[in-house]
């Protein structure tokens, strides 16, 4: 078991191997070489000065950056390059709580290397003598993390949508939690991270919530993104949660934060400052 392998498999990161991606004299996301020279096809759309990726200053307007880059998305998308498509705008801006930029396309988000944002819930109740914690099985047809191990309740962060609205909505799809019962989820923080991944650069902020359960409250599932629940005892989660494979990469990162938060992972624990600190990476 390795809790700090799964904190340090969310870091697999250097910044000279990525194009900084810009829009209107903002920086919004990273290119690789790779995505570059995909990139390059697309010549009346970006240009590349200083070894910087440039959307074109003909391109102005909210309404027209998203047509423009909506259509990019789609090529990348017909050309097998994008994945899981989603049907589902994420806001693009230099910072969260700014105006948006744009709007694109959620599965191009790491593609274009782009900060995504997400929600969190650790769905959790007091039985016995330890507490125990719900853990969501995603589905096998999700496009990513297929099969792994969740949260209760978790899911992005879409245009137009405030926090707590969207954890109410996903509470409701995932989870079947009612909206009285998901308004008393509390907000505990955020887990972020930079790392390369399969479908690109995942450079997220995922807001985090604690929300008490319970006792005869049996989550169900009801947008078809989650094949099982189970409860588990937190001991039972400490040890899966150190093991590879089992967690989606970032749910971990999300079950470490409740668990040194809550005390389950001491200062005495091996790698314990290490673990603290790779909860939250920036750049």
């Amino acid at each position: 078991m390795s809790l700090i392998d799964r904190v340090l498999s969310c870091a697999d990161y250097n910044a000279e191997d990525y194009h900084p991606l810009l829009v209107d004299g903002h920086k919004v996301g990273q290119v690789s070489a790779r995505v570059a020279g995909e990139l390059a096809d697309f010549g009346t759309i970006f240009d590349f000065i200083n070894m910087e990726f440039h959307l074109s200053q003909d391109i102005k307007g909210f309404k027209e950056r998203s047509t423009i880059m909506s259509e990019v998305a789609r090529n990348l998308f017909d050309r097998g390059l994008i994945v899981g498509w989603r049907e589902e705008l994420y806001p693009v801006a230099p910072k969260f709580g700014v105006p948006a930029l744009f709007n694109i396309e959620r599965a191009a988000v790491p593609f274009f290397g782009i900060r995504g944002y997400g929600v969190h819930i650790n769905g959790w109740l007091e039985t016995g003598n330890e507490p125990q914690m719900w853990i969501g099985r995603r589905s096998r047809s999700k496009p990513t993390g297929a099969g792994q191990l969740d949260q209760v309740v978790a899911g992005g962060l879409p245009s137009g949508i405030g926090l707590m609205e969207n954890v109410i909505k996903e509470c409701q799809e995932e989870a079947s939690i009612g909206a009285l019962l998901a308004r008393q989820a509390i907000p505990v923080g955020t887990v972020s991270y930079i790392t390369k991944r399969e479908e690109g650069l995942r450079h997220d902020v995922l807001f985090n919530y604690d929300l008490r359960l319970p006792e005869n409250f049996t989550p169900i599932n009801g947008d078809g993104e989650v094949d099982e629940f189970m409860l588990w005892p937190i001991s039972k989660v400490v040890h899966e949660v150190g093991r590879e494979g089992v967690f989606k990469f970032n749910s971990a990162l999300v079950v470490i934060d409740y668990l040194v938060r809550h005390g389950f992972i001491s200062p005495e624990s091996p790698g314990y400052t290490e673990i603290v600190s790779g909860l939250h990476r920036e750049i």
